[in-house]
């Protein structure tokens, strides 16, 4: 049987070559919607996965194949973008990994498996947890061909997708959620908190706290601000 792992982010990429000895059947990874047309027009795959895929999937490819992405909410509630950030901003400590058919509706298609997702350390550490549980999840698929049951019509909520302003620290934050504002944003590819005073941008990651309740250990990128 063949599948295609299609992603663009490296912990997911990583941690499927990790775990892909456990899989079943003939794998390829794509990394970029012309590759995965590509190879779409030589093979009939049982199942197209889509762990953290930041491109916008054709509908014809939805249409055609059955496709399988992940979304770090307990849908209905919280379909949309910046998941991790949303939930982080809204004091979340745990959420549950969905993985559910993609549809025309986003995040809206029925769902395969959801499993508990510690939402604790950096987005970065984060990310890597939950792309070891998308592989977890992708072998429980493949080994059961599950019937995925249509999402509940209650709890629905609809995540905002966050813009790079969002990630200018607020003076009024307290301690606790200005470190939680620093990890959330602390992965590659992601804007970093950032500060700007004095014609200079400061940008936060890497970050502890301490056991009084002080952020230490952080990493600050200082530039010139620039002005348009």
């Amino acid at each position: 049987m063949d599948y295609i792992f299609a992603s663009n982010r490296p912990w997911a990429i990583n941690s499927f070559l990790e775990y892909r000895a456990k899989l079943q059947g003939n794998w390829l990874v794509v990394t970029n919607t012309d590759d995965l047309l590509n190879a779409l027009s030589a093979m009939q795959p049982r199942y197209i996965f889509f762990p953290h895929w930041s491109e916008l999937v054709p509908r014809e490819i939805t249409e055609m194949f059955e496709c399988v992405c992940f979304h770090m909410t307990d849908v209905p509630f919280g379909r949309g973008g910046s998941p991790l950030q949303n939930l982080i901003t809204r004091g979340f400590k745990v959420t549950r990994l969905t993985a559910l058919k993609m549809e025309e509706q986003l995040d809206a298609g029925p769902v395969y498996k959801k499993d508990d997702l510690n939402l604790d350390g950096s987005a970065e550490q984060i990310f890597t947890r939950m792309a070891k549980l998308a592989i977890s999840q992708i072998q429980f698929i493949i080994e059961n061909n599950p019937e995925p049951i249509a999402q509940s019509t209650s709890n629905h909520e609809n995540f905002k997708r966050r813009k790079p302003s969002d990630s200018e620290i607020n003076k009024k934050q307290s301690i606790g959620q200005l470190f939680d504002h620093v990890r959330m944003l602390d992965a590659p590819g992601y804007p970093k908190a950032f500060l700007n005073a004095h014609g200079l941008n400061f940008e936060f990651d890497n970050a502890s706290i301490s056991d009084t309740g002080e952020i230490i250990d952080a990493h600050v990128k200082i530039t010139k601000r620039k002005i348009c």
